[in-house]
């Protein structure tokens, strides 16, 4: 009996810090709204941008996506375009969107096989050589955008004690109930978590999707190089870029970040990798992370209510969690990053609520992810070792002859 009383309080407790999230989660959400950041004084031109967009191989609405990039109202700009291999079916898609645009300036770049962990960062590091502006825009390939979104997201960095611009975004499914239960988690727990945290302790990392940077700033942290060994490379850039003495900027300017995983399987190992990411990026903060779920501890409460013949007590606890997390995907998914799927589907949510959690105890694991052909070891700080036997035999024989590790292409359209 006494243990089922612990029981019972352990889900209220769970409850009441769940709901300060919430609370906290509604402040968050309405300074977002309020803030808007502004232009520096007697800035009158916007500058010349390049987009730095990574690829490899084909996924759901690729082309789609890229093309978004095309059709940005902004007077200056180019985008370049990288991939280890120049027979990567995703520079086909390039070129045939490119043949549809003349007038954008397009260059195109293959590094080879990576000399580091984070293939994307080595690449991002032989694209950079052939960037032509001092104003850099970072953005992944499952990313589709706005017209106005270079307009909007650029501004802040002509003020000097801005170094970065990141965006929120919203999950874009691409079919199937895992791939909306992705996106779902992307609008909302996503969201929420980054507001709060630029809420109580400002911006001290960026969000993959979109990194906006001034060129001085990213050769000040080190560069992409700096960040070759490491997992979550933009939460680490964004921290690096605060440590500097400049300030991470969230933009008011959301974007939709498609989701390409359609199986169980494929979602399931995406998110677990991200949240054991997280887990060895910043071990404090994502332990702290269990207290913001909610399901879990109504579950609790339900149960422990039913043993302790109390059901109505267990079935207020379950409705109150429930409640919950259907307001948080209104005030976050909705409210905040403009997703009506986060309104339509907010009685959804609680079980991607419960999944979250779940995510997060699995993250506990283990150490090792598979991302794309290899499989990594997380180290303490968030760096990865390669372990696959044939991956890294392939990176010693490069480390081995560094001077001849990547093979770089460019192509220049204008």
């Amino acid at each position: 009996m006494m243990f089922l009383r612990l029981l019972l309080l352990f889900g209220v407790a769970g409850l009441i810090s769940s709901t300060g999230y919430l609370v906290l989660v509604a402040i968050a959400s309405l300074r977002f709204r309020r803030d808007r950041p502004c232009l520096a004084p007697g800035v009158n031109e916007l500058p010349a941008v390049t987009l730095l967009k990574p690829l490899c191989g084909l996924e759901p609405g690729l082309e789609e996506n890229l093309a978004s990039f095309f059709e940005q109202d902004y007077p200056r700009f180019e985008i370049v375009f990288g991939a280890r291999w120049p027979d990567d079916p995703a520079l086909d898609v390039v070129r045939h969107i490119r043949a549809r645009y003349p007038n954008v300036p397009v260059e195109i770049v293959t590094s080879g096989e990576p000399w580091r962990p984070n293939a994307k960062v080595c690449s991002l590091a032989k694209m950079y050589e052939v960037a032509s502006s001092d104003y850099l825009i970072i953005s992944d390939s499952d990313v589709k955008v706005a017209p106005n979104y270079i307009r909007e997201v650029v501004p802040p960095l002509l003020d000097e004690q801005n170094g970065m611009v990141t965006c929120l975004y919203r999950g874009r499914p691409t079919g199937g109930i895992w791939s909306k239960l992705e996106a779902l988690g992307m609008s909302v727990e996503m969201t929420s978590g980054a507001i709060v945290a630029n809420l109580l302790e400002g911006m001290k990392f960026a969000l993959g999707p979109t990194m906006a940077i001034r060129r001085d700033v990213l050769d000040a942290v080190g560069g992409f190089e700096s960040l070759a060994d490491f997992c979550a490379d933009d939460y680490v850039l964004g921290r690096k870029v605060a440590e500097y003495g400049r300030q991470v900027v969230m933009s008011q300017h959301a974007i939709d970040h498609v989701v390409i995983n359609r199986s169980f399987a494929e979602s399931m190992r995406h998110q677990v990798r991200w949240m054991k990411s997280t887990r060895f990026s910043r071990c404090a903060g994502h332990a702290g992370t269990a207290l913001t779920f909610a399901m879990p501890f109504g579950i609790l409460g339900l149960v422990a209510g039913i043993a302790l013949h109390n059901a109505v007590l267990g079935a207020v606890l379950f409705g109150a969690a429930f409640l919950n997390r259907a307001l948080l995907s209104v005030i976050s998914g909705w409210g905040v990053v403009n997703d009506r799927r986060a309104l339509h589907l907010a009685w959804v949510y609680p079980l991607r609520d419960l999944m979250g959690f779940l995510f997060w105890a699995a993250s506990y694991s283990g150490r090792q992810i598979k991302w794309r052909e290899g499989w990594y070891r997380l180290e303490p700080g968030g760096r990865m070792v390669l372990t696959h036997p044939e991956g890294l035999s392939v990176a010693e024989a490069l480390a081995d002859a560094s001077a001849e590790a990547t093979t770089v292409a460019a192509e220049r359209y204008s």
